[in-house]
């Protein structure tokens, strides 16, 4: 679930300033095609929020704040240790330090329902129904494949368009 988390996150950032800047350019860390942020806070949800999952007001004001925490952190780490932002909501109207802001805290809280109630329900589905020596595979391949770009953007990370040095 992390890798499909990661790459539907990172289809929706592209995608997102695709239409909003009218250029495509990786919004990630790193080369591939995903956003690994995105996955850990989908798993995290998932994990964390299981037994308030049958509370949906709950369960969106707890996703907001675990998802906000999330990405506060990962801002500060990255621009900590590489003294660039791979995202910045200065402008946007009640945002903490440019790392978070309202309106993408609250898609985020959206997200979060749907990955519990849609999405999570039909990949564990999907995922199941693959042979466990094809699913090791593709799960140890995806593994080796995102430690390879890990290693990779820790050394050279992507520094395209849309990252701002502080």
């Amino acid at each position: 679930m992390f890798f499909v988390f990661s790459g539907a996150g990172w289809i929706w950032e592209v995608g997102f300033h695709l239409v909003l800047d009218g250029q495509f350019f990786n919004r990630g860390f790193l080369a591939g095609p995903w956003l690994p942020i995105y996955g850990t806070g989908g798993v995290l949800i998932l994990i964390l929020l299981r037994k308030c999952r049958n509370r949906p007001l709950l369960f969106f004001v707890l996703t907001v704040l675990l998802c906000g925490t999330v990405e506060y952190m990962t801002g500060f780490l990255l621009e900590t240790f590489f003294g660039v932002r791979w995202w910045n909501y200065s402008g946007m109207p009640f945002q903490i330090h440019g790392r978070v802001c309202l309106a993408g805290l609250l898609l985020f809280g959206c997200g979060g329902l749907v990955i519990t109630y849609a999405a999570a329900p039909a990949l564990d589905e999907r995922i199941r129904r693959i042979p466990p020596r094809p699913r090791t595979f593709l799960c140890t391949a995806l593994c080796l494949l995102f430690a390879a770009d890990l290693v990779r953007s820790l050394l050279s990370p992507n520094m395209g368009l849309g990252i701002t040095s502080l």
